[in-house]
């Protein structure tokens, strides 16, 4: 399964953006310390780890510590090494949202499409709400990756505009 890892961390000079290897991470203890790598002194560390067009993950650091996780889907606990690595502990639902609003956005269209999706059906886990102090509330985060023919990709991109760093991930991607 190929995955695409773009670290973003925040000081005092403003958002940089570093590509990391989680080629033999044993487990997430490990990926937060090679986020926490990236830049040992940073307020805010993201990780955002793509896979195969299907599965979004973000890691968060503050200051370097209280590693907090969300998944966009609990399958790729299954699917991949990588995946049962970074979200296989993560148990239940997502957590950060109020229990009266629907968790997803409406999903609608027709299925053959031939643009890969993100799963209406996926089961996203985690802290939903990792992003709220940022901006970006649960169900919008959730809205994003529910959203019919937004890939993983599109959800980085769409945090990292709001976030104000998009310019730093797309120079990774090399776009």
């Amino acid at each position: 399964m190929s995955y695409f890892a773009a670290a973003v961390v925040r000081d005092e000079g403003g958002w940089a953006a570093a590509e990391v290897n989680l080629r033999d991470a044993t487990d997430v203890d490990d990926v937060a310390d090679r986020l926490r790598d990236v830049e040992p002194d940073a307020d805010l560390s993201l990780l955002f780890v793509e896979a195969d067009d299907a599965y979004l993950v973000i890691l968060r650091l503050d200051e370097g510590e209280d590693l907090r996780v969300f998944g966009s889907d609990s399958a790729y606990a299954e699917e991949s090494r990588l995946g049962a690595l970074l979200v296989g502990d993560l148990k239940g639902p997502v957590t950060g949202f109020d229990d009266t609003e629907e968790p997803r956005a409406a999903t609608g269209g027709d299925e053959d499409s031939e643009q890969p999706a993100v799963d209406p059906e996926a089961d996203p886990v985690g802290d939903a709400d990792i992003l709220a102090d940022l901006g970006i509330p649960a169900q919008r985060l959730l809205g994003l990756c529910a959203h019919e023919g937004m890939l993983p990709a599109d959800v980085t991109a769409e945090v990292c505009q709001a976030l104000g760093c998009v310019d730093e991930v797309e120079e990774l991607r090399g776009v």
